[in-house]
């Protein structure tokens, strides 16, 4: 049994890098544990290199805390300002035992006006969604992305393609090495 270590203990990441790595690795098992490490950015990081470097610090803190694992997954959700309006996203950073390294990026939306205008005045998103929609921890729940899309896109799915994508190089080794 492969062992993962997720860089979070936010059930929602935990569950989106488990069902990747299976859909991924069919052949495999896989034990997945969160922890709870320092990204070393912003609270809300608010750049895509900023939401990037967060993932990535995420992965290698959690390889630091759990050195034993075959992965270590980084997970951050990101936001940057695109003219007068907000694009949200995230980055995953995954680690391997055998150094390789993968990285996905979600697709982009852009946050309402009101939700924007709430993390400007220094709320993180989940804070601001939980304000305007009128929900409790949603950031533990649907997210933002499922707010919006009356989770048609849940947040874990919105996650686990981009999780699908870090994985690539590690699926395709001899093509990345």
């Amino acid at each position: 049994m492969k062992k993962i270590i997720v860089a979070s203990k936010n059930p929602v990441k935990i569950n989106a890098t488990q069902a990747a790595f299976e859909k991924m690795f069919p052949e495999e098992n896989f034990s997945v544990e969160g922890v709870s490490v320092s990204s070393g950015v912003s609270d809300q990081p608010m750049s895509d290199d900023e939401t990037y470097e967060g993932a990535s610090n995420r992965a290698s803190n959690a390889q630091n805390e759990v050195p034993g694992a075959d992965y270590w997954v980084g997970l951050e959700g990101g936001l940057e300002t695109k003219g007068d309006q907000m694009e949200a996203f995230a980055w995953m950073v995954v680690l391997a035992q055998d150094g390789a390294m993968g990285k996905g990026r979600t697709g982009t939306f852009f946050l309402p006006p009101p939700v924007a205008d709430l993390i400007k005045q220094g709320k993180e998103l989940g804070e601001a969604d939980d304000i305007v929609f009128g929900k409790t921890n949603s950031k533990q729940a649907n997210g933002a992305v499922g707010l919006l899309t009356d989770d048609v896109v849940t947040r874990a799915e919105y996650y686990e393609a981009a999780m699908i994508f870090a994985l690539i190089p590690l699926k395709n080794s001899k093509l990345y090495n």
